[in-house]
Order: structure tokens, then sequence, then C-alpha cells
């Protein structure tokens, strides 16, 4: 067989395969998902960390509010309605000390009230009738401060009523009080009340003390005078004549 021969019996058979093989459709081409567990991990670390810092952040705002809700806490301040009271209170009792009679509470005017009511020396030139004036002018003076020591105390007796129920309210308080200020406030309040009853002790104090005072320089002004009278009607020491 000559070449030319199978050269053609060769493009012959190359024809019939060609055209009898079935048609292969290609499929497009798909993307395949490739999973990288380094990446996803590093990821998971990522996230985590942001997580953390913003609970950080939102604990430091939660306690910066706290903060702030203490410090408006601690310049919360007290109402002291009871101020008004305490100080009404301690003018009724200065008004019943301006009261005093005979011998006042004013440093300027006792030595002359004094030597008015108590004379150093028994005057014989005045009458019977002026020494009984002077004699009666010394037992009002005397009975004068008396009264005038049982009305503060009255009034202080009355104090102590109207101060329970201002302790109570001081004290309670003092208990409900919700920063330093009002801490503080609180127990300033009831310094305050404290004095208040300190001050009505002194003044207590002050009227019995005047009190005492007078009546003892009472006394000791009549034994003065009988003993001047007496002596003044005896005269030089001779007998007593009819």
């Amino acid at each position: 067989m000559s070449r030319k021969l199978r050269l053609a019996i060769l493009r012959v058979m190359t024809l019939t395969v060609a055209t009898s093989a079935p048609i292969i459709a290609i499929a497009p081409a798909r993307a395949i998902i490739v999973f990288d567990p380094t990446n996803y991990g590093q990821n998971i670390l990522t996230a985590a960390h942001t997580l953390t810092q913003i609970n950080n952040q939102i604990r430091m705002l939660q306690n910066q509010a706290q903060s702030l809700i203490n410090q408006a806490r601690n310049l919360a301040t007290f109402d002291f309605p009871e101020l008004a009271a305490i100080q009404q209170t301690l003018g009724a009792i200065n008004q019943l000390m301006g009261q005093a009679r005979g011998i006042e509470f004013r440093v300027a005017h006792i030595d002359q009230q004094f030597q008015q009511l108590f004379p150093a020396s028994f005057n014989q030139l005045l009458s019977q009738s002026q020494h009984a004036a002077d004699a009666r002018a010394r037992l009002d003076a005397s009975k004068a401060a008396l009264q005038q020591t049982m009305t503060v105390q009255a009034q202080i007796v009355e104090n102590v009523a109207a101060d329970t129920s201002t302790l109570n309210a001081l004290s309670a308080r003092s208990q409900g009080a919700g920063g330093a200020l009002q801490a503080a406030q609180a127990t300033n309040q009831l310094l305050a009340l404290l004095t208040k009853q300190q001050l009505q002790i002194e003044q207590l104090m002050a009227a019995q003390y005047r009190m005492s005072a007078i009546e003892q320089g009472r006394s000791d002004q009549a034994q003065t005078d009988a003993r001047a009278a007496t002596a003044q009607f005896l005269g030089s020491g001779s007998a007593y004549a009819p």
C-alpha cells in the first residue's frame, strides 16, 4: 500500500471519529470556598479583644456616672426650719431676762441700782416712814426677782417639750443623710439645739443667782438697819428712860 493511500485512509478515519463523537458541554467554573482555621481564630481573638474594650469603657462610664451621683449627693443640703423656732424661744427668754426690775442685767446700771437699793450705811436723817419705804422697795425687788426667775423656769420647761420633737426630727434627718454635706448639716443642727439648751441653762442660772443675791442683800440690809436703829434708839449706851 502506497504512502498516499495510507494517508487518505487515516484522514477518513479521523473524520469519522470526529463526526461520530458526542458533543460534550463544558460547565461554567464555580468558586471554591477555602476555610482557613488560622485566620478564623485570629478574627475571634480580635472580636473578643474589641468586646473587652467596649465592656471596660461601659464600666468606666458607669463609674463616672456613679461618681457624679455621689458628688451630687454629697452636695445636697438640708432645710433647717427648726432654726426659726430655736431663735424664737431664745428671744422669748431674752425678753423675760430684760424684764428684771430693781437690779437689771446691765453692767452699766448695776452699781447705781445696787447702791440705791442697798445703801452702805444707815441714814439717820431719814424718817421712819422713809426707812420703811426703802425696806418695802427691797422686799418688792426680792419678790420681783423670785417671780422673774420662776417665769424663766416655766418658759424653759415649756421649751423642753418643743425641744423633744425637734431632737427627734434632727435625729431622723441625721440618720437619713444621703451625703457628707447633709451629715455635717444634721450634726450642726443638733449642735445648734444643744447650744440653745446650754444658753437656756445659763440664763436660768443667771436669774437664780440674781434672785439669791437680791434676797441676801435684802436680808443683810435689814440686819444692818435694825442694828443701826437699835443703836440710835439706845443712844450712847445710857439707860433707857421712858
